[in-house]
């Protein structure tokens, strides 16, 4: 791994092959040291058999470190990704084991299961916590001796698959609670690897920031802006609850209202706490107190146009609170309409139309 320019980047252009992906979860920059250490570790696993545990906040890129893990185990199969949250619990085992003709009621022929089309490959198993008890049971025995037996069937098939799963809950607990079963858990669990949050890997932000304006803006035929100095610290500042799928949302709006030339702060539409508090703040409780709090903190390290970012940043809340209303964000603040007209050409807060309904 390189210590010195450009950041190791994974993608995976036929990523879409298998399943529908974001631009997020074809490319992952890793930039930052925790982000490298991890990296680092997943390649040193990946040649083995073991199966790996992904355990990571959503929106961190579990399914991207599962591929990696795929890409360079030097398996020949084919990469299946299965969400176990999207799949019915009544078909939830013809899903994953398959079916013979018959099975069940509406079961007119015989199908492949999720196991035997990742038959060489790997099977990433997405969220495996809400993977009901009943199959837990099952999985446990097909990752035992390595085959399944199809519903309505009575003769088991043989598979060569690697599983890697990934959680975004805290699977031991899951164990205590009685939700997720000890002896899969203990399975599955062989090779653990835990992505952190964005926010605790503060150098991945603007190399992924960078990576979706190129992407986007060749998408949309623009030019590539600039990230300003303002908006890379408000970037680095927020605490991303989304991490990066939230990440790459913000910055494909801020690219389609931003005037092309660079991304200033208006331009970032934020969902979660702007200025990167958490419930444990002690002043969380007053909202007033906890603007207080954080306004010592950027007045230890402020920016050149302190004021007037924190003026955009007043302006776009109330704007996106409202949903674009005019009227209502005027007042919300207090001011007359025409005063908040002002403040939101000042901001560049009025796109075309065109732009803000595909913004939306």
């Amino acid at each position: 791994m390189p210590e010195h320019g450009h950041p190791p980047l994974l993608t995976f252009p036929d990523a879409e092959k298998n399943s529908p992906l974001s631009i997020r979860a074809k490319a992952l920059v890793f930039a930052d040291p925790q982000s490298r250490r991890v990296l680092a570790e997943v390649e040193r696993v990946a040649p083995s058999e073991a199966p790996v545990l992904v355990h990571g906040e959503t929106g961190t890129g579990k399914e991207l470190v599962a591929r990696h893990v795929h890409h360079i185990s030097g398996r020949r199969g084919p990469f299946v990704a299965v969400n176990c949250g999207a799949i019915s619990e009544n078909l939830a085992e013809a899903e994953l084991f398959g079916h013979e003709a018959g099975a069940y009621t509406g079961a007119v022929g015989s199908r492949t299961g999720w196991f035997e089309a990742a038959n060489g490959g790997t099977l990433f198993l997405d969220e495996i916590g809400d993977l009901p008890l009943a199959l837990q049971v099952k999985l446990l025995r097909v990752l035992q001796e390595r085959e399944v037996v199809r519903v309505g069937a009575r003769k088991p098939t043989p598979i060569d698959v690697r599983l890697v799963a990934a959680t975004n809950v805290d699977l031991a607990q899951a164990v205590q609670a009685g939700h997720f079963r000890q002896d899969l858990y203990y399975r599955l669990n062989v090779v653990g690897i835990t992505i952190p949050p964005l926010r605790q890997r503060q150098g991945d932000i603007l190399p992924l920031a960078e990576y979706f304006l190129g992407i986007y803006a060749q998408k949309l035929g623009l030019g590539i802006p600039a990230i300003s100095d303002a908006s890379s610290e408000a970037l680095k500042r927020y605490s991303w609850p989304g991490n990066i799928r939230e990440l790459e949302n913000v910055i494909h709006f801020a690219l389609l209202v931003s005037s092309g030339q660079a991304i200033h702060p208006q331009h970032l539409r934020f969902t979660g706490d702007v200025l990167g508090g958490t419930s444990d703040t002690p002043t969380a409780t007053n909202p007033l107190a906890a603007i207080e709090h954080h306004l010592r903190q950027l007045f230890s390290r402020p920016g050149e146009h302190l004021f007037d970012d924190l003026e955009a940043l007043i302006v776009r809340s109330a704007y996106t609170h409202t949903r674009y209303n005019q009227v209502r964000s005027a007042e919300l603040l207090g001011v007359t309409r025409n005063v908040m007209r002002t403040l939101l050409k000042r901001y560049e807060l009025l796109p075309d139309q065109d732009v803000l309904q595909a913004a939306k």
